[in-house]
C-alpha cells in the first residue's frame, strides 16, 4: 500500500510512549462517553460561554448562564478536563484549544452532527454489518436495502446532518472544480451529474456556464428531491433528469455521447465489483472525445493525517449505516476499478477543496 511521505511517518512507525498509548486505549474504551459529553458541551452552549469569558468561570457561573444545575454543570465540566476540551485554575474554567476547535471548526461541527443524528444507534450494529455485508444499523431508520433508497423519509434533524455533512465536503471544492471542468481546451456543451443529489454541482455549472446542459442521472426520489431544490432558480430550465437504479447492471447510461460524465463523491457510495460495473457502463456510453470525471476524497492522497483520519472512519458509516459495502477509498483501489472498466486515467489532480482529487479518464482505445 503506497502512502504519502507524511502518512507513512505516522501509520508505519509507533508514535507513542507506553504512557500515552495506555492512555490512548481507555480513551478507546470511554469514546462513546467522551463523544456524548462534548456534544452537549456545545448543546448547552457551555463551550461558546466559556469563549466569551477569557478570565474564565466558576462551576456556579457556568451553570446559572446555561440553565443547568449545578450537578448537571459539574459531571459536564469534570469530565471535560478529563477529555481535555476544558481548564481550570483556581476553580475558573476556560476553554481550551481543542475546546477552541470543537465549537469553531465547521468540519469537527459537521462530523459531530452527522455521527450523532446519523450513525450512532446504528453503529451498535457495526458487527452484524461487517459478518453480512448489508447496512444492518439502517434499521434504526427503516427497512431500505441502503440509506440512498430512504434519503427523501429520513426524519428531518437526520437529512439535515446527512446533507450539511455531504454539502460541507463537496461544496469546498465546487470552485477549483468548476475551472478543471470547463477550463480545458474542450468546450464543454452536454454534462452528464451520476448522483446528483439535490443538484448542487449542477447549479453551479448551469451559474458558470450559461450554455452548457446539464443532465442529473440517479434514482427517481432523488431527482424529485432535486426538482424541488432547483424549482425557480435562474438555469433550472437546462437542468434535467434521468432516472434509474444503478445497481441494476441492466441500467443503461444515456446517449448519445456526453461531453463530461461527472461523478463526485459518488463512487464510494458503491463495492469495487459495483464501481466496474457502472463505470463499464459509463465507458461504454462515451465517444473518444468524451471525458468522466471522478473526485473523491482518496484517504491516502490527504495532506495533513487528521484528514485521513476522518475518511478511514467516515468508511465505517457506509458499512453500519449506508450499504454495507462501500467505504472511502484508497486511490490505487479506484484506479483499479477504473481500469477493469475499460478506463485510463489521463491526469490525476490533487488537493482541490477539503482535500479532493480529480481523475480524469479517457476510454481505453
Amino acid at each position: 500500500m503506497k502512502l504519502t511521505p507524511q502518512l507513512e511517518k505516522i501509520y508505519g512507525h509507533e508514535q507513542q510512549t507506553a504512557l500515552e498509548a495506555q492512555r490512548r486505549a481507555q480513551e478507546i474504551a470511554f469514546a462513546p462517553v467522551v463523544f456524548q459529553v462534548s456534544r452537549l458541551m456545545l448543546k448547552f452552549g457551555v463551550l461558546s460561554y466559556l469563549a466569551e469569558k477569557r478570565a474564565g468561570a466558576t462551576q456556579q457561573e457556568i451553570a446559572a448562564a446555561c440553565s443547568l444545575s449545578n450537578y448537571a454543570a459539574q459531571v459536564l465540566l469534570e469530565a471535560s478536563l478529563s477529555i481535555g476540551t476544558v481548564l481550570i485554575k483556581e476553580d475558573r474554567y476556560t476553554l481550551s484549544k481543542a475546546g477552541w476547535f470543537l465549537l469553531n471548526d465547521r468540519m469537527a461541527r459537521a462530523n459531530l452532527d452527522f455521527n450523532h443524528d446519523v450513525n450512532y444507534l446504528g453503529l451498535f450494529s457495526l458487527e452484524e454489518a461487517l459478518k453480512e455485508s448489508r447496512p444492518a444499523g439502517l434499521k434504526v431508520f427503516g427497512d431500505w436495502p441502503t440509506i440512498y433508497e430512504g434519503l427523501s423519509s429520513l426524519p428531518e434533524e437526520v437529512q439535515k446532518s446527512w446533507f450539511g455533512f455531504d454539502h460541507f465536503y463537496s461544496d469546498e471544492s465546487f470552485d477549483a472544480a468548476l475551472k478543471v471542468v470547463f477550463g480545458g481546451a474542450r468546450k464543454v456543451r452536454r454534462l452528464l451529474d451520476v448522483g446528483g443529489n439535490t443538484g448542487r454541482w449542477a447549479m453551479q455549472c448551469v451559474a458558470h456556464d450559461k450554455e452548457v446542459e446539464v443532465t442529473i442521472m440517479d434514482l427517481p426520489q432523488q431527482l424529485e428531491l432535486m426538482r424541488r431544490a432547483t424549482a425557480g432558480k435562474e438555469g433550472a430550465d437546462r437542468i434535467h433528469g434521468y432516472g434509474g437504479n444503478l445497481l441494476d447492471e441492466h441500467t443503461a447510461f444515456p446517449t448519445p455521447a456526453f461531453d463530461v460524465i461527472w461523478m463526485s463523491q459518488f463512487l464510494d457510495c458503491f463495492s469495487e465489483e459495483e464501481i466496474t460495473s457502472i463505470c463499464r457502463r459509463a465507458a461504454a456510453s462515451m465517444d473518444e472525445d468524451s471525458r468522466l470525471y471522478v473526485m473523491e476524497t482518496f484517504w491516502d492522497c490527504q495532506r495533513f493525517e487528521t484528514a485521513a483520519y476522518c475518511l478511514t472512519l467516515t468508511s465505517v458509516y457506509f458499512t453500519a449505516m449506508a450499504n454495507g459495502n462501500s467505504k472511502m477509498y484508497h486511490s490505487e483501489d479506484m484506479k483499479r476499478c477504473l481500469e477493469a472498466a475499460g478506463l485510463e486515467v489521463e491526469e490525476q489532480i490533487d488537493g482541490l477543496g477539503m482535500g479532493h482529487t480529480i481523475l480524469i479518464c479517457k476510454r481505453k482505445a
